[in-house]
């Protein structure tokens, strides 16, 4: 995704959550991202630990920042990701592991799977690569599945991000592969917000339509009246802001 759709779908998150009683920083902090021409001056080889200043943190496999406190790159497995250098906490190198000096005589015993993957982590990588608060999609991830990959619910939404088999199809991902089912659940995130953008209260129009299908928030105009639609919006909005550390109240108003 380009920067300025990046910034489109942050831009309409924040002005949304602004009038839902919530500002959000990562927003204003890619807006400013779009403004300069970056040199990246310095880099640090080999794994880094990136933490950011919302909590969450993340493996990349390099991390370059612009001189002056501009910008940071973070190379990720299968891409990249730019956020501004406000947005990142520290960064901590990973220790490399210990170059074994060859050795002659019987081969060494295959190494150990690698650990899987964090659900976590990848959902945090996830909402940064397709310009969405992190917050906002861990609240949904906690609030679909608990972040439980083998989650299945009794109609059949799979995964993390609880996707439908159709939606998943239609999003061209594999709903039991754990990065694809996190990633077509943010893409499909952003697609919502984006649909509603400029009518009232777009957030909960997302959030509904993730949780009971568009066709069920264009036919009411809104979230539909169904008591489990209108529970998993109020309960996606609380963990936003108490993520985000803004103002809690038990129903945001519009």
């Amino acid at each position: 995704m380009s920067c300025n759709r990046r910034i489109r779908v942050v831009s309409l998150a924040r002005r949304a959550f602004r009038r839902e009683g919530a500002p959000h920083r990562i927003a204003r902090a890619c807006l400013k991202q779009a403004l300069a021409f970056l040199v990246l001056s310095a880099w640090m080889p080999g794994a880094d630990l990136v933490w950011l200043r919302t909590g969450a943190h993340l493996a990349a496999a390099r991390a370059e920042c612009a001189a002056g406190g501009g910008v940071c790159v973070l190379h990720l497995d299968g891409g990249r990701i730019e956020l501004p250098a406000s947005a990142i906490e520290k960064i901590e190198p990973l220790p490399a592991a210990p170059r074994q000096p060859a050795q002659e005589g019987p081969a060494l015993p295959a190494p150990s799977p690698a650990a899987p993957a964090d659900p976590r982590e990848l959902v945090t990588e996830a909402a940064l690569r397709h310009g969405l608060p992190p917050e906002l999609v861990h609240a949904v991830a906690q609030a679909e599945s608990g972040y439980r990959q083998r989650a299945v619910s009794p109609k059949g939404a799979v995964g993390v991000m609880q996707l439908m088999p159709s939606t998943a199809a239609m999003l061209g991902a594999d709903p039991g592969d754990l990065r694809q089912n996190i990633d077509a659940g943010a893409r499909f995130l952003r697609e919502l917000l984006l649909r509603y953008q400029g009518t009232p209260n777009p957030v909960r129009r997302a959030l509904a339509a993730y949780n009971a299908g568009p066709a069920a928030v264009d036919r009411y105009n809104g979230p539909p009246p169904y008591r489990e639609t209108l529970n998993y919006v109020e309960r996606v909005i609380e963990r936003y802001w108490r993520l985000a550390g803004g103002p809690r109240r038990a129903t945001p108003g519009p």
